[in-house]
């Protein structure tokens, strides 16, 4: 039998293990229940692969992110490690084939999302199987309180009922202390074993800068850093313009975000890992999968929505050890405008009535009764019926999944796109004899720039409103195109499937759910507010900040952050035991902030800062969730 560190060796070609990576690989061989915190990059997944080779059976990885599956399938295959997906691309006919190979096959891994243990059919096939251990990847979603819950993973535990005696081993990357605590509780783990690896990175600066004109800032740091690059933006369209604008500036960058094809993504990432491209503007699609090792800037010209999110893409940069920074650049309107957006896609109790009203209406289910199947939604063929707007719907449906009204198998990430096949020649007579399939085509080419030339993603729902006509239309249009060879036309795949898990009874339905409804949106308010105070807080280091929220309270300052450099250019006051047992008696009363501390002793702001510093590093004070100071032994 192999040590973990000749597998280590043997497949991955590294002679040593990342700490704490050999203790986790120890604790999981032992049969013990592990949660594993390891920082973005902090190698997660050796600490499952390395033991499941090495014991006998299958390893059972449960991830709510298929591409990162398939990324992991691929590279273990590459390796000659025989693995599987059991993705939503499988037919029900085949199954059967994967669980056969998996039993006699000589199968070492098998992944899956957590919807995937719905199915009574797959949850008897796994029953079956001889499980050496189960991975729980992303393990944060399991908790409400986590930035990216997912009910789907309070139902993993069933596999503890499966197979008893097989080791669970929850991996996440950014969990405060109440998410590892329901991650315990939910997946009933047994005396667990935790292993946090500090969050502290000693290479990477976080630096804030209040700025009105961002881009100009922008473009100072990237004259001055001169390194591979990834600018994070809020939305799509502002991906496109942005990378546009560098490249006429003279800069070499490339965009990316969810809505574009495989090829488009591929063709992008690959771009800016050779360094053809090394500046990457992206939403936060970008990122998940991706290790680049010698990132030296990461820029935020929009807020985060929580401090997780900001943790994620932020340690992405300075992998390999060297020095690298984390900018965020921000204008002080920012953060009403980016509260309001917020405000305004969260779904309240009247909208999620609604939409669940009309979605009852559009399958036609009588009231009180339970069609306990799965159906088909045409999301664009729903929001033109009802007239409403696609990204309110779609967060509605995430809302009644969240509270368990609805379970949701989606695809509807994938967008339209079509290729010119005509000639000129034939395309400027077809146009001509073809007075409503040429309008069409001069809407098609004046809309999107070099759609003669390369493949382009379109918006079936944009080209219908701007010729006055249906979807249907619209598309029995383009079939037409197809047809007659003008065009090739991949449409995109604009439905989900969707499963009623109560009877229809409206008004009864969400008013039993509105309270949940209610505290999904206020805990995502919280989020965006304390990253707003993290960032509007430049008094504490950046990373006293960051880890106190992570939980880490016992830290001296970074002395690279926009703050600790900013307080070594100023004298420093004396502290002295009358000013601290005057903190510590206010602070006996109740947590409070910096405001609230500077009104209640008279402190000036920056004797104040110096003397709370002090305590933090003597750990006698902390600093908690809501950003306000509390004594250390208090809850």
């Amino acid at each position: 039998m192999y040590s973990p560190a000749e597998i280590l060796k043997k497949y991955w070609k590294f002679d040593s293990f990342i700490e704490p990576q050999e203790s986790i690989i120890k604790a999981v061989l032992s049969n013990i229940d592990t949660v594993s915190l390891l920082p973005t990059g902090g190698g997660k997944s050796v600490c499952y692969q390395v033991p499941a080779l090495i014991k006998e059976g299958i390893c059972i990885v449960i991830s709510p992110l298929i591409a990162l599956m398939q990324d992991q399938v691929a590279n273990l295959e590459a390796k000659g490690i025989k693995s599987v997906l059991l993705s939503s691309q499988v037919a029900t006919n085949e199954i059967n084939i994967i669980f056969d190979n998996l039993t006699y096959g000589n199968y070492k891994f098998l992944y899956l999302s957590p919807e995937k243990l719905q199915s009574s059919f797959i949850l008897e096939k796994i029953k079956n199987l001889p499980v050496s251990l189960i991975a729980i990847d992303e393990a944060h979603c399991i908790s409400e309180w986590g930035h990216d819950f997912r009910p789907s993973y309070l139902k993993i535990n069933c596999l503890k009922t499966l197979h008893p005696n097989v080791p669970f081993l929850a991996l996440t990357a950014t969990a405060t202390p109440q998410v590892i605590e329901d991650i315990k509780v939910y997946l009933e783990l047994k005396s667990p074993h935790i292993f946090k690896k500090s969050f502290y990175r000693n290479n990477l600066s976080f630096h804030i800068i209040h700025i009105e004109d961002k881009y100009s800032k922008l473009m100072q740091l990237l004259n001055k850093v001169n390194a591979p690059t990834i600018v994070y933006v809020r939305n799509r369209k502002k991906t496109k313009e942005l990378s546009l604008k560098l490249n006429t500036l003279g800069y070499n960058s490339n965009y990316y975000h969810g809505g574009m094809t495989f090829e488009q993504k591929t063709a992008a990432l690959n771009s800016w890992l050779s360094e053809a491209l090394p500046i990457m503007i992206a939403t936060n699609a970008f990122g998940m999968g991706i290790d680049k090792p010698n990132v030296r800037l990461i820029v935020h010209l929009d807020i985060p929505g929580s401090i997780e999110n900001f943790m994620q893409e932020a340690g992405r940069g300075g992998r390999d050890g060297k020095e690298s920074f984390s900018v965020v650049l921000v204008d002080t309107s920012d953060y009403v405008k980016t509260e309001q957006q917020l405000v305004k896609s969260l779904p309240t109790t009247d909208l999620v009535k609604e939409i669940y009203y009309k979605l009852n209406q559009y399958f036609e289910i009588p009231y009180g009764a339970w069609i306990q199947e799965w159906m088909s939604l045409n999301i664009d063929q729903f929001c033109e019926r009802y007239n409403f707007n696609k990204n309110q719907v779609y967060n509605v449906l995430k809302m009644l999944e969240s509270v368990e009204i609805l379970q949701l198998d989606e695809n509807i990430n994938r967008k339209s796109n079509i290729s010119f096949v005509a000639t000129n020649a034939i395309l400027f007579n077809y146009i001509e004899a073809n007075k409503e399939l040429g309008a069409l085509i001069q809407l098609l080419l004046r809309t999107y720039g070099g759609i003669i030339d390369f493949k382009t993603t379109i918006h079936e729902s944009f080209l219908a409103k701007k010729l006055g006509i249906t979807l249907d239309k619209l598309t029995n249009l383009l079939q037409n195109l197809v047809k007659d060879e003008i065009i090739t036309y991949t449409p995109s795949n604009v439905h989900i499937q969707l499963y009623f898990l109560v009877p229809r009874e409206d008004e009864k339905s969400i008013y039993l759910k509105s309270k949940l409804i209610k505290k999904r949106n206020e805990l995502k308010l919280e989020k965006l507010r304390t990253i707003f105070q993290f960032l509007k807080n430049d008094t504490l280091c950046r990373n006293i900040q960051l880890l106190n929220y992570f939980g880490e309270t016992t830290l001296s300052k970074c002395k690279s952050c926009d703050v600790c450099v900013n307080q070594a250019a100023e004298p420093k006051s004396v502290n002295s035991e009358d000013l601290d047992k005057l903190i510590i008696q206010h602070l006996k009363i109740n947590a409070l902030n910096l405001n609230d501390l500077i009104e209640h002793t008279g402190l000036e702001k920056k004797k104040l800062t110096t003397i709370l510093q002090l305590l933090i590093e003597k750990d006698i004070i902390k600093l908690n969730l809501q950003n306000k100071f509390q004594l250390k032994n208090e809850a």
